[in-house]
This record gives structure tokens, C-alpha cells and sequence, in this order.
């Protein structure tokens, strides 16, 4: 009843707020745009139909969670990592992800998926923004909802700018006249320019508490500081590799918001003591009230909103050969310079004396029963591709890093509960050693209060600034070791959370993605243990050893990402033909 009561009274002000007829006689007794805006209370409301349209994650793909029923199937955070060069598709549903993994999608009719939408949510704030002033509120509180209203419009745009570069940005409610309907886009250093004053707004009025208890209910100040240096650190860092001025001040204020994130806020690492169950055992919890780490998720209850996607989470073809090739050994160390690195002769090798979160992100066949694998069937996993029953991977590198299977067992379609975490410190702590390595002005105290308390978490050596190994794998991308190991600490840490396609684009490492995916090795005992198994093989050219090539023998097989076109999206074609000013992007 909630949801229906903020729908209309949003869909009320979308339809009538530019309405004076009637001589401006107002009904007693229903409400109007011209009575609404009186009370805190009315301010709250009105803001609550935005996290109700933010809800949408096709067209509001900010506070990215799971979609309900059949299409948690295609719609979740869990499914990012799949344009990236971490984890594959091992579904024709899938196959949006796969395409651009591949460089092979192209300027559709209609807006893709999380792409060139949801402008009804831009007009929803800007309405809200036009009329938070007729409220009879102090000037702090009023600035709490337009703050919260800046943060959404701030958040929004800047995805926009990180697909699409040059965005129609709109400050104020338009009708069908509106010149800017039919206008140019706004250049993207000037649209970046009016996120930062958004987002700025935001991380000074938004409270520090809403006093909901760490409940999954409204963004505070706190969050607003994380999403700022989000936003700024991808900025920064695009302005800089991509070579747009102006870079400097997003890095600072990267830097700036997630140092007093860390210092003042009230999150703090989730740690029990234990490195080998701390990492994932609350990315597996249903109800993650009062977790310490996470500072904003998106909760589902039976009888409100579910899901189904522990379920769909099949259709993941698994993560990469490239991707467990970066967890360190347990020395530090990468594999390239290891001593205790055992090869990937069989899967059980790989695991040995490395970083324990690989062992909580990718399934070892010695914790099928720990996990419940695939409702508990009692299989041994990995299963291939071909192999008879039970849940299949094309890389041989199962994600167990959110499996919970007591959100299914014994459960109907659409009646999980598993939560979606959009916001948590380990973020902030990344952002902030990434922000200062870019400056130039990292420090040991800087590694200690980031990556370091990410390692003590799983018991993992520090990095050390006088002592950085050099990776061979790295040394090619002309970047300091440092930033380096800065760059697979967040690699490992924030797998399939949705960041990694981000990433590769805003370093300009996008001849990555040209890369095969590969997955397990498989001389003749591994053909034997995997028995029918069908994913093609390739020969590494270096070691001479075979791998699973998952994409082997598809319209993905060979991956293209050239550097004029791949970093910004399409514009739809309905959208060009309806206003040719806005243009096509580069190489489209």
C-alpha cells in the first residue's frame, strides 16, 4: 500500500505541476501540487517515491540490487562482472553481458539495458527540487531532502557521463515545448562540473544518521561522502588516462571525502578473527542490520519483495583463469614470483597457500558440502559444460562468494531474500589509497589505514611501501608497482560487485577485454576427471598447457575493443532519429 501511495503521489506532481486552471481553487479534500508541500513529512514522502523509481535498476542502475521474480534472471549486481575481463556467461540470457565483454554489441533501436533511461527519475527530482522551498521547515531540514534529491540527480548523471561522455543535462521540469527537448548535449566537462556541485550539496546537508539504526532506509551523509568519491575517483582517473584536464581536483576530493569517511564515520571493517569464513559470511547473510561494513543495501522480504536470483546466479559462467591468476600468495606475493605457488596443474593447486579470500569467492571441491552446492546434491564440482546434471560452470571456477543455499532449498520461484549490498567501507578504503597512489602522495600510514586493515581481515602479509614486488604481469602498463597492487587489491576484493568493466575503462586498459577468457587447465587426468565435458580447449602459446575456453566456437570467441569506440556507449537510434542534435558517439 506504501509503494501504490508514493507511485500516485508522484505520477500526481509529474502530471500536474505546470497546472494553474481552475482559477486555482483547490480540493479540501485530495491531495495537489499547489497543497502538498507544507511539512518535513511531505518532504520525506515525496523523496520516498525516489528510492522507489531507484528501485528500477534497468533504468536507475545506481543502487544496483536484483530485480524481482523471472527477471532476476538478467537484472542484478551480481551479473556486472560479466562485461569484464572477471567471469563469464554461461547463458543466451546472458548474452547483453557477453556481447559487450566482446566488443560485439551495437547501436540498438531502443535504450540497452542500464543504458540511455530513465529520465522520468531526472524529472521526478527536478520537481521535487522546484518545490522543497514551499515547505514551512527550517532551512537545515529542507536541505536534508534537497541534499538527498541532489545526491540521486548527482549519482545518476554521473553513470550517464561514464557511458555516454556528453549527457542532456536537465536542471528543471520541462513540458513538450521545452527547447531543450531538442537541444545538443551538454559537454561532458560542463555536466561533470554540475555532478560535483550536486554531489558536494550532499555530503555537507545530508544527516549523519536518519536514525533508522543502520536499517536498509535512507542514504545518510556518510553515503553520500562514498558515492562523491566513487564518482570523483572514476572521474579523476578517466580525466587523467584518457587525457581530459582538470583531473586534480576530482582526485583531491576523492581522496578528501573517503579519508574523513574512514576517519569520522561510524563503519568499520566486519571481522570476527577468523581470515577463513570473515570475508563472505555476511555477503551470504539475509538480513544485514547492523553489520558494521555495510552502509547501505537493499533488503527483500517475503511478502514485500523478493527475488530469485540465487537460482538464476547459473546462468554465471564462472570467473576467469586471468582473474584467480591475481589473488596473491599467502607470502604476498604474486604467483609470478612465489615460491609456494603450486601451479594449476588441477583446480585443489591453485587454492594452495594463497590469499584466503579466493577460497571464499571460488568454490574448492573439498567445501561442496560446506556451501550446500546446488541445493545440496551431493555432486563433486567443478561440472563443465556437458557433464551430466547439477550446476555447470564454463570456466571451471565456480562463484560462491554470495551463494547461500538456504535461500533456495525448499523455497518457491520468487520467494528469496537475499539482499543486495550497494554501499560498503572496503570501498572507501580502496578509493582512498587509489586517489593518493594517483597524487603522488601515498604514504605507509596511507596503506595502513586501506588496503592493509583489508588484508589483516584475512590475515594476509602488509604492503609494504619499501618493499613492492614487482609483477611481471604488470610491468608493461607503465604504471608504479604501487598503484599496481593497489589496482588487484581491488581487483580481489570488490569481484562481483559490479566495478571491474568501470575500472578497466576509466584506466584506458580496455585492450584487456581483447583478451580470451580462459578457464581450467586440463591436460589428459583433468580431461579424464571431467568427463564429458564439451567447452573447447586453448593452447597457451607461453606454457604450452591447455585451457577451458568458454566462449570458444560463439559470436564471442573473439573479443575486439577498439580504442576510438569502446569506452562510451551507443546512442539508441530512436533517440537520433527523434533528435538528430544529440549525435552518435565516436566509431558508432
Amino acid at each position: 500500500m506504501k509503494n501504490i501511495l508514493i507511485t500516485l503521489i508522484v505520477l500526481l506532481f509529474v502530471a500536474t505541476s505546470c497546472n494553474d486552471e481552475f482559477l486555482e481553487r483547490y480540493p479540501l479534500d485530495s491531495i495537489t501540487a499547489e497543497t502538498f508541500w507544507n511539512t518535513e513529512n511531505d518532504l520525506s514522502v515525496y523523496n520516498n517515491s525516489l528510492y522507489n523509481l531507484a528501485r528500477n535498476d534497468l533504468n536507475v542502475p545506481i543502487m544496483m540490487g536484483h530485480d524481482e521474480g523471472f527477471n532476476s534472471n538478467f537484472l542484478s549486481i551480481w551479473y556486472l562482472d560479466e562485461m569484464s575481463d572477471n567471469a563469464t556467461s554461461v547463458h543466451p540470457r546472458h548474452n547483453f553481458y557477453a556481447q559487450i565483454r566482446a566488443g560485439k554489441h551495437i547501436a540498438t533501436v531502443n535504450p540497452d539495458n542500464y543504458g540511455y533511461r530513465g529520465w522520468n527519475f531526472v524529472r521526478a527530482i527536478n520537481i521535487g527540487l522546484a518545490n522543497y522551498g514551499k515547505a514551512k521547515v527550517t532551512d537545515a531540514i529542507r536541505n536534508r531532502y534537497v541534499g538527498e534529491a541532489r545526491l540521486f540527480r548527482g549519482w545518476f548523471y554521473a553513470d550517464k557521463v561514464s557511458k555516454y561522455g556528453d549527457v542532456p543535462y536537465i536542471e528543471k521540469e520541462l513540458n513538450t515545448e521545452s527547447e531543450e527537448l531538442f537541444a545538443a548535449r551538454t559537454p561532458r566537462v560542463q555536466a561533470m562540473d554540475k555532478i560535483f556541485d550536486d554531489l558536494a550539496f550532499a555530503a555537507k546537508n545530508l544527516p549523519d544518521s536518519w536514525g533508522d539504526g543502520g536499517a536498509p532506509g535512507r542514504l545518510n551523509r556518510w553515503c553520500a561522502l562514498l558515492v562523491q568519491a566513487r564518482v570523483c575517483l572514476f572521474e579523476g582517473t578517466w580525466r587523467k588516462y584518457h587525457g581530459i584536464p582538470g583531473g586534480q581536483k576530482f582526485l583531491e576530493t576523492a581522496a578528501a571525502a573517503s579519508k574523513e569517511l574512514i576517519e569520522k564515520g561510524p563503519y568499520k571493517i566486519f571481522t570476527t578473527g577468523n581470515p577463513n569464513k570473515d570475508y563472505n559470511s555476511y555477503m551470504q547473510a539475509l538480513n544485514l542490520s547492523g553489520n558494521p561494513e555495510v552502509m547501505y543495501w537493499r533488503k527483500y522480504t517475503l511478502g514485500v519483495i523478493t527475488n530469485h536470483v540465487q537460482s538464476y546466479f547459473e546462468y554465471h559462467g564462472g570467473a576467469t583463469r586471468d582473474f584467480v591468476e591475481d589473488y596473491l600468495c599467502t607470502d604476498g606475493l604474486p604467483i609470478s614470483l612465489s615460491k609456494l605457488y603450486k601451479g594449476d596443474g588441477k583446480i585443489e593447486d591453485s587454492f594452495e597457500n594463497r590469499d584466503p579470500r579466493m577460497r571464499q569467492t571460488i568454490l574448492h571441491p573439498s567445501d561442496v558440502s560446506v556451501y550446500k552446492y546446488h541445493l545440496n546434491d551431493g555432486r563433486a564440482y567443478p561440472r563443465l559444460n556437458g557433464m551430466a546434471g547439477g550446476r555447470i560452470s564454463n570456466t571451471g571456477y565456480h562463484v560462491i562468494k554470495n551463494y547461500n543455499a538456504d535461500d533456495m532449498i525448499g523455497k518457491a520461484f520468487n520467494t528469496a531474500e537475499s539482499p543486495a549490498i550497494t554501499l560498503r567501507l572496503a570501498e572507501g578504503l580502496l578509493i582512498y589509497a587509489e586517489a593518493q597512489a594517483e597524487l603522488g602522495k601515498i604514504s605507509q600510514g596511507d596503506l595502513d589505514m586501506s588496503i592493509n586493515k583489508l588484508r589483516d581481515r584475512v590475515k594476509m602479509p602488509h604492503l609494504k611501501l619499501d618493499n613492492i614486488p614487482v609483477d611481471p604481469k604488470y610491468v608493461a602498463e607503465g604504471i608504479s608497482p604501487v598503484l599496481a597492487e593497489i589496482r588487484r587489491e581491488r581487483r580481489i576484493e570488490l569481484f562481483n560487485e559490479g566495478f571491474r568493466y568501470d575500472d578497466l575503462r576509466r584506466w584506458k586498459r580496455g585492450a584487456k577485454l581483447k583478451i580470451k577468457s580462459l578457464g581450467l587447465a586440463m591436460d589428459a587426468s583433468q580431461k579424464e576427471r571431467y568427463k564429458g565435458f564439451v567447452v573447447r580447449l586453448y593452447k597457451d602459446p607461453v606454457n604450452g598447457k591447455e585451457y577451458l575456453e568458454p566462449y570458444a566456437g560463439s559470436d564471442f570467441a573473439d573479443p575486439v575493443f577498439e580504442e576510438t569506440k569502446h569506452y562510451l556507449w551507443p546512442i539508441p537510434l530512436n533517440i537520433l532519429a527523434q533528435n538528430p542534435a544529440i549525435k552518435q558517439n565516436p566509431g558508432w
